[in-house]
C-alpha cells in the first residue's frame, strides 16, 4: 500500500519543474525513472503521477530546458532519455536559489 500524498497539488505544481530538471542534471533519465526517484529519494511523501509528469516533460522540452532522445534497448521498449541542455541548467540554477531564499523566508516566519 502507498503512503499517502501529503502534499497540496498546489505545492507539488509549484516545484514539479524544478526536480524534473534537478534529476536530469545529473545524467539523461526517462519519464518513469524521474517518477520513481523523486517517490523514493521522497521516502514516499512525495509522489506524482504519469499522467501530471509526462505533460510537464513535453512543456520543459518545448521550452528548451531539456532535450529527449528516443532509445531502444534489445529486449526492451523504446523509451526517451531527457538531458539538461544550457538554457535548462540556467534556469535550475536560478530556481534553486530561489526556492532556498523562500524556503528560509518562511522558516523565519514559522520562527524555525
Amino acid at each position: 500500500m502507498e503512503p499517502p500524498d501529503l502534499f497540496s497539488p498546489e505545492l507539488k505544481k509549484g516545484s514539479i519543474e524544478m526536480l524534473i530538471l534537478s534529476l536530469v542534471e545529473a545524467r539523461p533519465r526517462h519519464g518513469y525513472e524521474i517518477g520513481k526517484l523523486i517517490e523514493r529519494r521522497s521516502g514516499g511523501r512525495l509522489t506524482f503521477a504519469l499522467p501530471t509528469l509526462y505533460p510537464t516533460l513535453i512543456r520543459l522540452e518545448r521550452r528548451g530546458w531539456i532535450k529527449g532522445r528516443w532509445v531502444e534497448k534489445a529486449g526492451q521498449r523504446e523509451r526517451c532519455f531527457y538531458r539538461l541542455t544550457s538554457d535548462g541548467r540556467r534556469v535550475l540554477a536560478e530556481r534553486q536559489d530561489n526556492w532556498r531564499a523562500y524556503v528560509v523566508a518562511v522558516n523565519e516566519i514559522m520562527g524555525t
